[in-house]
């Protein structure tokens, strides 16, 4: 049986994934308000400050008691501190990405997102791949080996900030939690790591720099919550495949903010990475909305 959506389900849906996305995509001012605040101490602050409000968020909704039995769960404590190291790679090199001028790699790389979750899928679960698929990854490869034979070297931030939400999204299917439950446990298996970061590091920055740059350290719980809880109501009154595909705007505005409030600069060799993925994406993207249309043709015939 098909679900139905009505038009005022989808319009709220639609604009609530779009304000998600539109959160992630302009990340980069928000985080490059921290400076001159280490990537790493940043980080620790993400998670101390995202506990209570996602604490808060779980009491309001009174599943704080259900969520805290997951935790006393032996094997879903260990997948969550794996998926809590993880985030926290990802987090990290985002932020340092911005912080060094480099953020436009980091667009790239969520770019890759799609095809790298689509080979996680396959090598980890052993998920079958179609042709379209097949190419997609191919040419995502492809633009990886641009940049190795142009630069000398691996667009490390690209490839660190795609292969580890890659492998979060894998570890987070053998988790029984929802998304809020899932950033609770993740940020409460951070949590003793980053006060002791603090305590070690007298204040991880805090106090240092200015109320600004504390205001914003501080508010790096809120800014983690609330594109994710936006993104939870999206996708409870839309398709999930509709969900997917309005994705792919924060990765655009990350580029666009990259390169114009940034200033960062983007070369030939860069320009030919992103066409690659952005072809790729492309091709998955049109083959699921191919199948997708099949499918509704189907049900009315």
């Amino acid at each position: 049986m098909s679900l139905e959506y009505s038009p005022q389900q989808l319009r709220s849906g639609l604009s609530l994934a779009i304000v998600a996305n539109i959160i992630w995509g302009v990340a980069a001012l928000f985080w490059i308000e921290t400076r001159p605040v280490d990537a790493v101490d940043v980080v620790a602050h993400r998670a101390i400050w995202t506990l209570p409000i996602a604490t808060l968020i779980l009491l309001f909704a009174r599943r704080l008691r259900s969520t805290w039995s997951l935790v006393r769960v032996g094997s879903t404590f260990l997948w969550s501190l794996l998926a809590a190291c993880l985030l926290s790679v990802n987090w990290g090199v985002f932020v340092y990405a911005v912080a060094v001028g480099r953020a436009t790699e980091a667009s790239l790389g969520y770019f890759m997102l799609p095809l790298l979750t689509i080979l996680v899928g396959r090598l980890v679960f052993h998920e079958a791949l179609g042709l379209t698929q097949r190419v997609a990854i191919g040419l995502a490869i492809v633009a990886v080996l641009v940049q190795v034979f142009s630069y000398g070297s691996l667009p490390w931030i690209s490839l660190a900030v795609s292969s580890s939400f890659a492998l979060y999204g894998a570890i987070r299917k053998k988790i029984a939690a929802d998304t809020i439950q899932g950033l609770f446990i993740e940020t409460l298996c951070m949590f003793p790591f980053a006060l002791a970061w603090l305590l070690i590091t007298g204040g991880a920055g805090m106090g240092i720099h200015g109320w600004k740059v504390d205001m914003f350290l501080f508010l790096s719980g809120f800014y983690t919550a609330a594109p994710l809880l936006t993104y939870i109501a999206a996708a409870r009154l839309l398709p999930l495949s509709v969900v997917g595909y309005t994705s792919y705007l924060g990765p655009s505005l990350q580029l666009l903010v990259a390169q114009t409030v940034l200033g960062e600069s983007i070369d030939i060799v860069t320009v030919l990475s992103f066409g690659l993925v952005w072809l790729g994406v492309l091709l998955v993207s049109g083959r699921g909305l191919l199948q997708m249309r099949r499918r509704r043709k189907g049900r009315g015939a």
